[in-house]
């Protein structure tokens, strides 16, 4: 049913219980999982090696959000992937669906930027109404 899922992580607590939902439907369905973490485009206007040291700690980060989410996902039939986006959270995801064949997207309610979601949307508002495949919200 679910052959291939999309984990979007961002190192949040409803992150994590997603990360470990999609284990479980992983092991049930035999699923292949793709966790994907999004760091914000760097300016390039910050030249050497100033770009290359925020692109260092940005790639640190998206890794320190990524280890504990692979392990919340745990030992699966399929693959375990993971791939880190550049760009607006929302739309990064929504560029991955359309690139790959994802059956589910999983993610948390609530990210680690709330007060940007009250002003602007949330990331997972954006997702559930612009995906052309099921979304899981996990509280």
């Amino acid at each position: 049913m679910f052959n291939n899922i999309l984990l979007a992580v961002d190192g949040s607590e409803h992150s994590m219980r997603a990360a470990k939902l999609a284990g479980d439907m992983a092991r049930k369905f035999g699923s292949t999982v793709l966790v994907v973490v999004c760091y914000d485009p760097i300016p390039s206007y910050l030249g050497e090696p100033n770009l290359q040291e925020a692109l260092n700690e940005r790639l640190k980060q998206t890794a320190e959000i990524i280890a504990p989410a692979l392990a919340a996902v745990g030992e699966i039939p399929g693959e375990l992937k993971k791939d880190i986006l550049e760009g607006p959270p929302a739309e990064a995801i929504l560029s991955v669906i359309q690139a790959r064949t994802i059956d589910l997207i999983v993610m948390g309610t609530r990210g680690r930027s709330q007060l940007t979601g009250l002003l602007l949307g949330s990331v997972s508002q954006k997702v559930v109404m612009y995906a052309t495949c099921p979304v899981m919200l996990v509280r």
